[in-house]
Order: C-alpha cells, then structure tokens, then sequence
C-alpha cells in the first residue's frame, strides 16, 4: 500500500469513529480493531476484480464501508453511495469533501426505489457489505448491474444461497479470506448476464415478507 493512500484511509477512520461518538455508525470504536474489521476487510475486493476506472455503487454504505475506502484506494472509481439514513449520507458527503475525493456522488434514497429510475443497469460494480440476507442483497443489489457487470456481497463465511438467475444474475465462484483474529469471510461473486426484470425490487415489505415465508419453509424441513 503506497504511503499516501494508508494515510488517506488512516484520515478517513479516524474521523469515522470521532464522528461515531455522537452519530452511532458503527459497532465498533476500538481504531485497530477498525481499522481490522473495516478497512483491511474492505480492501479485500480489490483482490476479487479491478475496479480501475469502474463506475461502482455501494448499497447501504452506512460509514461508507466498504465503497469510500475502494475509493480511497482506487482513486479512479467513479462512486456512488447510497443509503437510506439522511444521517449516514450526511457522513459520508462530509467525509468526501473532507478527504478532497472526486466523482464521489452520495445519495439519500431506498435501493427498492432508486432501482427503478435512470441509475438502473448502469453500474460496472455493486457492492453491499452484510445489509440483509443474500437473497434480499440479490434483489435490491442486481437491478443496478450493467450486463457484464458484477454483484459482489460482502457476507460473513456461510451456506447462503439465492436464486441469482431470476434477477439476471449467474453465481460465480465465491473468494474467500480470513481476517486476524475473526471469522473467516467471503464475497459472493454475481454475474450479470440478463436484463433484470422490470418487476424488481419489489417493496421492502415484499421482499422481507418472501425472506420470512422461506426461513419458515426451511426450520420445517
């Protein structure tokens, strides 16, 4: 890692948790352990594609995990972060004036209703990190995929599975690595092969209610 960008990144996290003394965005305050959980967790997309020059959107990016720090890393990522907390977009706009990051756009928005404007299929890259189950991230997250593009979810180490070719996705192969001291974790790899169907996102309420009937479905079995 070049020396200006780990200064960068160590700018970034410690105005993360300064501003998370107050604003509650994140779990976590101890800065190793952040830096650890967070930014060396983050990072680990850089291994699974090349975002060089890729328009990319992060889903829930919440304190900007893990979109602001690809952005940090990779100054040529043309980002979008999209939350649904006024407070967190707040966060993040000031955190991108702050650090001086351009062609950083935050927006203040629902996934399920955002996807259905001019931001969909328009993306190289999406990303999410742990926002829902997977098949929730699938449908919210594949509607903004360009065809050829990638889907990847950040997801502790599982069994999850999602019916991807229903909203135009194929699975690839998923990356694994381990952190220090924590439990092993992975980015689901998704493949956008086809138009998305302009009935996704459905509503929240839709897409949890259909999470809950299959989760029943499945302690029954």
């Amino acid at each position: 890692m070049e020396p200006e960008t780990r200064e960068a990144l160590e700018r970034y996290l410690r105005h993360l948790l300064e501003v998370n003394q107050t604003h509650n965005l994140t779990a976590v305050r101890d800065y190793d352990e952040a830096w650890t959980r967070h930014i060396e967790d983050s990072l680990q997309l850089l291994n699974v594609t090349d975002f060089r020059g890729k328009r990319v959107l992060d889903v829930g990016s919440g304190a900007g995990l893990p979109g602001m720090v690809l952005k940090i890393a990779e100054g040529s990522v043309d980002l979008t972060l999209l939350d649904a907390t006024a407070k967190k977009v707040d966060f993040l706009r000031g955190a991108a004036k702050r650090l001086g990051l351009e062609n950083v756009t935050c927006v203040h928005a629902r996934a399920e209703n955002y996807a259905h404007g001019p931001a969909r299929e328009s993306f190289d890259i999406v990303t999410a990190r742990g926002v829902a189950a997977l098949p929730a991230l699938c449908e919210l997250c594949l509607p903004f995929v360009r065809l050829g593009g990638l889907f990847l979810a950040m997801k502790q180490d599982s069994t999850e599975t999602a019916p991807v070719h229903v909203w135009g996705g194929l699975r690839r192969e998923d990356i694994l690595w381990e952190l220090s001291g924590g439990p092993r974790h992975r980015a689901v790899v998704v493949e956008k092969v086809f138009s998305t169907p302009e009935t996704y996102p459905r509503p929240w309420a839709q897409i949890k209610k259909t999470a809950i009937a299959a989760d029943a479905m499945d302690r029954k079995v």
